[in-house]
């Protein structure tokens, strides 16, 4: 059960599992609202059933359990797995009634500032076995929730090795993805790009910032490439080129949307920065850039402090600090290109020993066996 197919960690985990399954003689069976990665699940050999998941009404949440019961009892559903608080509380209900093992995965640290709130989010700790996707998280679970040690399993995102792979990248398609961007070929500055989703606290307006106080020092030195979903922030959006504007850099401020082909944006940039404002928990858009041999400069907090070897395969920053920013980003730019690549070089050869998508695809695997053989 996933809310939504459009975009995200969530939703990419659903589609790597749903092709685990597959290749591994199961049925995946995606119970959601559906999006623009339909077809992607198609293709891994996952089955849409749409229903409204992502609804948070009460009597849709209720209405929910039923056509879930439904659902498994068609298809004979062996195991219930939930990745997002609205579907969960219908989810488990629904594997209750079914008689078989439900499972949550732990995609983030929720804020909880009331005792209803805490009580909401306390779905995702009830699964007979609970999935935190970096260490961080399953320290967040145990302190906020009291559960048992042995029922969180810490399993960290993968990133596809054979997709973020800077060989199997065309050269054409970096050209494609500069030219989208408005750069001209003989446009030869250094790009800072940052892709997360536009939302305040992926720290957009901390770029910017940063990016004035380096072209303050060096008019003309970098492009910063904002690239990610508004989700219909429209007003986030507008504010972002305002404050551009406000700090004279719209010229060196590029905020291009989504973009399908990660891969070569990545490849296209120089330096890559997550300076996220509140802790992600895991932050897979810095292991993408990393698996890609693109040095990184993120914030300090959470998943990202796991996944990043400060000084080794990029730099770590306090959160919210715009000239420490600033001055992270332009270390790495001062580098020459040798010293970047080895950088890069390490980075990668850290997310393939530790972040594949194999071995998410594995270990959540090992998990499901595991409720099976207990039942």
């Amino acid at each position: 059960m996933t809310p939504a197919l459009d975009a995200g960690g969530v939703e990419r985990t659903t589609i790597e599992m749903a092709e685990a399954l597959t290749r591994s003689g199961g049925r995946a069976i995606v119970a959601s609202r559906g999006g623009r990665l339909e077809g992607e699940l198609k293709a891994a050999g996952g089955e849409l059933t749409p229903l409204p998941m992502d609804a948070k009404n009460p009597l849709e949440m209720f209405a929910n359990i039923g056509r879930l019961v439904a659902l498994g009892r068609k298809h004979h559903v062996q195991i219930v797995h939930a990745r997002s608080r609205a579907p969960a509380w219908s989810a488990m209900f629904a594997a209750r009634r079914l008689g078989v093992p439900f499972v949550t995965t732990y995609h983030g640290v929720y804020n909880a500032k009331s005792p209803l709130k805490r009580f909401y989010n306390s779905i995702m700790a009830r699964g007979d076995l609970v999935i935190a996707n970096s260490d961080f998280t399953r320290a967040h679970v145990l302190a906020e929730h009291g559960v048992a040690p042995e029922r969180v399993i810490s399993i960290p995102r993968g990133v596809d090795l054979a997709r973020f792979d800077p060989a199997a990248v065309d050269p054409a398609r970096v050209d494609d993805m500069r030219r989208l961007w408005g750069l001209a070929p003989s446009d030869a500055r250094p790009v800072v790009l940052l892709p997360g989703r536009l939302t305040n606290w992926k720290g957009q307006t901390v770029l910017i910032e940063a990016a004035a106080l380096l072209e303050k020092e060096r008019p003309g030195s970098a492009v910063y490439v904002l690239a990610g979903d508004s989700q219909g922030r429209q007003q986030y959006v507008a504010d972002l080129h305002a404050l551009a504007r406000k700090l004279d850099v719209a010229d060196a401020v590029k905020i291009v949307g989504h973009l399908v082909d990660m891969p070569a944006a990545l490849k296209a940039a120089t330096v890559a920065v997550f300076p996220s404002t509140d802790a992600e928990a895991f932050g897979r858009a810095a292991v993408e850039a990393q698996a890609m041999g693109v040095p990184v400069v993120a914030s300090n907090l959470g998943g990202l402090a796991e996944t990043i070897a400060d000084g080794d395969s990029g730099f770590l920053v306090p959160a919210g600090d715009p000239r420490r920013l600033a001055y992270a980003v332009d270390r790495v730019l001062a580098l020459s290109p040798e010293q970047r690549k080895n950088m890069g070089d390490r980075g990668a050869a850290r997310v393939r020993a530790r972040y594949s998508v194999e071995a998410l695809q594995a270990a959540t695997l090992a998990v499901y066996e595991r409720l099976l053989k207990g039942r």
